[in-house]
C-alpha cells in the first residue's frame, strides 16, 4: 500500500458563545482536517491542533509522504520529523506536531486495512464508557447561549448540566483577574452540586504564586479534585505544592521537569502536540513508570476526540476523566458529531480505525467559514476592541 495523497482542510467550529480565558475571550477552533489517502482505496483522517500546523503540512509533510507505506510509521516519521538533537538544539518542534496529525490518519488506515477498531490495535479495551468533564466558564451572552457572568449563574449552568445529562464532573475556568469571585464560585458551586461532585479548576496561569497561595487556601476545603497551571512555571507549582494538598495539571510535557520538582501531578495533551499516537503512547508509559497522571485535551474536533475515546479506552493508566468543551461546540466535521457525554461518559466506536466519517457537508460549511473570515482568535479582549476582529458563528 502506498500513500498517494494527503489533503488539508482549514476549518473554523465556533462555541455558542466566547468564554474567557488569560488572553481574553476564546470564540471557538480553528483546525486542519487531514485525508491521507492510498492506492488501496483506503482513507485516513487526522486533525491538527492549530490551522497554521496544516500548512506545514501541505507545504513539507506531505510531499514527503507521498509514495510512502502508510503502515510503515517509523519510515513516515523519519522522512519527516528531523532527529531529536535538531529539534532540541533549534527549538523548531512543529514538524513533529504537524506528523503527528498526519500520524492519526495513518492510524486510522491501519485500522482500516485491518477491520479492526483502534482499541483493538492497542490491546483491547479495559473500559468502553470514556469519562469527560463537563465544562464551565464566565460567558458573556451570545444570543440565546452564555451568560454565566456570575457565581449564581455558573452554579445553576453547572446544575441544569447535572439535572439535565446526568453530569457528575465539572471543570473549568474562572478567569476574570479577581480572586474572591473564584472563591465565592467555588464555594457556591459545592453547595449546588453536593459533595460527590467531581470540581477540577484551570487558570491558564493567570495567578502569581502569593495570590495562588491565598486561592487555594480558601477553596482546599470544597475537595478540589485537581487545579490545572494555577501559577506560570513548575518551580512555583513547586513551591504552592508546600501550601496545599490539591493536586496539579498542566499543559507542559515536561515529565522530567516535573519528577524532579514534584509537581506537577498530571497532564493534559493533544496527541498531535506529542507528535502523534505511537509518542503518545510512550509519553503515558512514561508518566505510568513515574507516578504521573494523564487525561486528553479539551477543544478538539471528532477526529482527535475519537483517538483520545480508542487510547483511553485500551490504557488502563488513564482513570481521571478528560476535559471536554463539546457541550459549546455548535458544529463538527465528523457524521453526528459532536460528541456529546451522557452521565459523565462518551462510548468508544466500534468501526474500524477511529470509528469516524467525515460529514461532507459540514466540512465545506465550516471550510467557507475559515475561507470568508480567517482563523478564530483566542486573544480577543473587549477593551481594546481594535486588536482583533470577532467571527460570526455560522
Amino acid at each position: 500500500m502506498k500513500i498517494t495523497a494527503i489533503r488539508v482542510t482549514h476549518v473554523n467550529v465556533p462555541f455558542d458563545a466566547p468564554f474567557w480565558w488569560t488572553a481574553g475571550l476564546y470564540p471557538g477552533a480553528s483546525k486542519s482536517v487531514i485525508e491521507v489517502e492510498t492506492d488501496a482505496g483506503i482513507t485516513g483522517l487526522g486533525e491538527a491542533p492549530w490551522w497554521h500546523f496544516g500548512e506545514l503540512i501541505k507545504a513539507e509533510i506531505a510531499p514527503a509522504l507521498i509514495g510512502a507505506d502508510p503502515l510503515d510509521l517509523a519510515d513516515c516519521e523519519s522522512r519527516c520529523v528531523p532527529a531529536w538533537q535538531i529539534t532540541a538544539n533549534t527549538g523548531e518542534n512543529a514538524a513533529q506536531v504537524a506528523f503527528g496529525a498526519v500520524e492519526i490518519a495513518l492510524w486510522d488506515i491501519r485500522g482500516k486495512e485491518f477491520g479492526l477498531p483502534l482499541h483493538m490495535l492497542l490491546g483491547g479495551a479495559v473500559r468502553r464508557d470514556i469519562a469527560f468533564t463537563e465544562y464551565f466558564s464566565f460567558r458573556p451572552r451570545q444570543g440565546e447561549a452564555g451568560g454565566e457572568m456570575t457565581p449564581e449563574a455558573v452554579a445553576d449552568y453547572c446544575q441544569r448540566m447535572a439535572e439535565e445529562h446526568g453530569a457528575t464532573m465539572f471543570e473549568g475556568k474562572l478567569i476574570l483577574g479577581d480572586p474572591l469571585l473564584e472563591i465565592d464560585t467555588v464555594r457556591l458551586l459545592r453547595e449546588r452540586l453536593g459533595r460527590r461532585a467531581m470540581l477540577r479548576l484551570d487558570s491558564n496561569m493567570q495567578w502569581s504564586l502569593t495570590t495562588a497561595r491565598r486561592i487555594l487556601r480558601e477553596i482546599e476545603p470544597f475537595d478540589i479534585r485537581n487545579y490545572e497551571d494555577p501559577v506560570a512555571s513548575f518551580e512555583e507549582m513547586a513551591a504552592l505544592r508546600q501550601h496545599s494538598a490539591i493536586p496539579f495539571s498542566t499543559h507542559v510535557p515536561d515529565l522530567r521537569r516535573a519528577v524532579a520538582l514534584g509537581a506537577p501531578d498530571f497532564f493534559v495533551c493533544n496527541f498531535a502536540a506529542l507528535g502523534g499516537l505511537a509518542r503518545t503512547l510512550k509519553f503515558v508509559a512514561a508518566c505510568e513508570a513515574m507516578g504521573k497522571g494523564f487525561w486528553c485535551y479539551s477543544n478538539d474536533l471528532g477526529i482527535m476526540t475519537a483517538a483520545y475515546l480508542h487510547v483511553v479506552a485500551a490504557t488502563p493508566w488513564i482513570t481521571e476523566p478528560s476535559q471536554s468543551l463539546f457541550r459549546w461546540q455548535i458544529g463538527d466535521v465528523i457524521e453526528g458529531g459532536p460528541f456529546r457525554q451522557v452521565k459523565d461518559t462518551v462510548r468508544v466506536p466500534e468501526g474500524p480505525g477511529l470509528g469516524v466519517t467525515l460529514d461532507r457537508a459540514a466540512l465545506g460549511h465550516w471550510s467557507r467559514h475559515f475561507a470568508e473570515n480567517g482563523p478564530m482568535s483566542h486573544f480577543h479582549d473587549p477593551a481594546r476592541p481594535g486588536r482583533h476582529r470577532r467571527l460570526p458563528l455560522a
